[in-house]
């Protein structure tokens, strides 16, 4: 079985309530999210989603987040085209954050790298370790 035989497919209403109501939104209704590639555990990024967006993710199956710069919802892809499918919809033990086990096509950073996560300290300066790729 490979980990797109177990995609998540979308969820039922009462299914998603249940899971709205498991999840510990903050203060300004937000959860953070964690997206991982489902096939090789490589962290891709970080975003923010609300009720709406959460709702949208397991109703679709296309990731949806909650992009506080713009106050609105933000379905990753819409104007990259690098989307991302959920995979799988996990609650940590608190319900204050989620992990969104996806599958990216394309870069999941908006500089066009795979990973938002390229850059760690190194020889007393933070720098790049995962390298911008040459457009072709």
């Amino acid at each position: 079985m490979t980990g797109l035989d177990k995609l998540v497919v979308p969820a039922p209403e009462q299914a998603i309530g249940a899971v709205l109501d498991a999840i510990a939104f903050n203060e300004l209704g937000l959860v953070p999210a964690v997206a991982q590639q489902h096939d090789t555990g490589e962290v891709l990024m970080l975003a923010w989603m609300n009720r709406e967006s959460v709702a949208q993710t397991l109703m679709t199956g296309r990731v949806c987040y909650w992009s506080r710069s713009r106050q609105a919802l933000w379905r990753k892809g819409d104007t990259s085209g690098h989307t991302q499918h959920l995979v799988d919809f996990i609650v940590d033990c608190d319900g204050d954050t989620i992990l969104l086990k996806v599958d990216q096509k394309g870069p999941a950073c908006h500089t066009g790298r795979r990973s938002c996560f390229f850059r760690a300290p190194r020889g007393g300066t933070l720098r790049e370790i995962l390298p911008k790729p040459v457009a072709i």
